[in-house]
């Protein structure tokens, strides 16, 4: 099994500021893979407005919250589970399902085989392919599911390669997952980011499958990794109880709660965040893609992943450089099967998006 070296995450902003003298609010973080327009003006408004909410309890149950949510992503309340950042989620539903050997997709997320270990099991990659552009060759992959398989992680779109998996595919693995009595979850943090969302997310699929959980979280899209506000899909109602059943109460806040439902009622924000990530993502798709020097791999997400072609730099050096320009990028040679020729970097404003292709291009 693949072991994770020690890595600048897009959080470690103190890290940074430690070790290279830079005060993290002189930094822009083009690692975290957050929204670049910040919390809407309407959520800033409501919670100054009802800051008085942490005087009482939330809502035990989050129905208005839940109620918010199944909205937004289209099905019944009954079938959303809230908690304490998706991080949370993926760890409580790991605890409940306890797999034995989970196979995730990678180069991805660590978390997945931390938590998988913490339970006592074992994590196997699957790995996507440099030549397919690191997009799933879903027929190979379904031919490789075992019986002994007890759970399958996937992040849609996947984190570092911002590449995504068809709703037409995603069917296609969770049948034959069925067949082998795997369960499937789907992460998709980065999912809203999409132009072409309706073709990816699983959302509606839960409708027709209980061997499915979806994960989405505030984190990115709403620029809140701070609320902590995390959410699941599915429409097996026994693994809501199940997980309810061992989950703390109040793990969100009031004000988490409150924020969840002006985020997801906020269309003239969503619209917004939708228009510029979409723009920037071609334009820098294009301008990457245009250069002998660089390889790029086409994004969903609201990032990118980069594979260096000069020989005498790396993404270490990249990094280096940056970072003393007060910029940050992710040096993905931390990631399974991916090397130090390999980083990513989110989009931000186009100034901002300049000033760093201006700095990672000179020669």
């Amino acid at each position: 099994m693949i072991r994770h070296k020690d890595h600048f995450h897009g959080s470690d902003l103190e890290k940074i500021e430690q070790v290279y003298g830079i005060q993290k609010e002189a930094i822009t973080s083009f690692s975290a893979n957050v929204n670049p327009l910040g919390i809407s003006p309407a959520l800033r408004q409501t919670l100054a407005a009802r800051i008085d909410a942490i005087t009482a309890y939330p809502d035990r149950d989050y129905v208005s919250l839940r109620k918010c949510i199944a909205a937004y992503v289209g099905t019944d309340y009954e079938n959303i589970l809230v908690g304490n950042g998706s991080t949370e989620l993926i760890s409580l539903f790991i605890q409940v399902e306890h797999p034995k050997k989970a196979v995730v997709i990678g180069p991805s997320y660590s978390e997945y085989e931390r938590e998988i270990a913490l339970g006592g099991g074992t994590t196997l990659y699957y790995p996507l392919r440099e030549e397919d552009g690191f997009v799933l060759n879903t027929a190979d992959f379904i031919s490789r599911l075992q019986d002994d398989i007890d759970l399958l992680v996937l992040c849609n779109p996947n984190n570092p390669t911002s590449t995504s998996i068809t709703t037409k595919s995603m069917r296609q693995i969770l049948d034959a997952c069925l067949q082998h009595g795997i369960y499937v979850m789907v992460d998709e943090t980065y999912v809203e980011f999409a132009d072409d969302m309706a073709q990816i997310t699983s959302v509606p699929l839960t409708h027709y499958y209980n061997n499915l959980v979806i994960l989405r979280g505030t984190s990115k899209f709403f620029a809140a990794p701070g609320l902590r506000l995390g959410y699941a899909v599915t429409g097996n109602r026994d693994l809501i109880k199940t997980i309810n059943t061992r989950k703390n109460p109040w793990t969100i806040n009031s004000l988490a709660a409150i924020a969840g439902e002006i985020m997801f009622q906020d269309e003239t924000y969503i619209r917004q965040t939708k228009a510029l990530i979409s723009s920037e993502r071609r334009r820098m798709y294009d301008l990457f893609a245009s250069r002998d020097d660089f390889k790029v791999y086409e994004p969903s997400g609201n990032f990118m992943l980069v594979k260096i072609l000069r020989p005498n730099l790396t993404a270490q050096d990249l990094f280096e450089r940056t970072i003393r320009q007060g910029m940050m990028i992710r040096d993905c040679s931390t990631f399974p099967f991916l090397d130090d020729k390999f980083f990513r970097f989110c989009f931000m404003d186009p100034d901002k998006n300049d000033r760093l292709t201006e700095c990672i291009l000179k020669e």
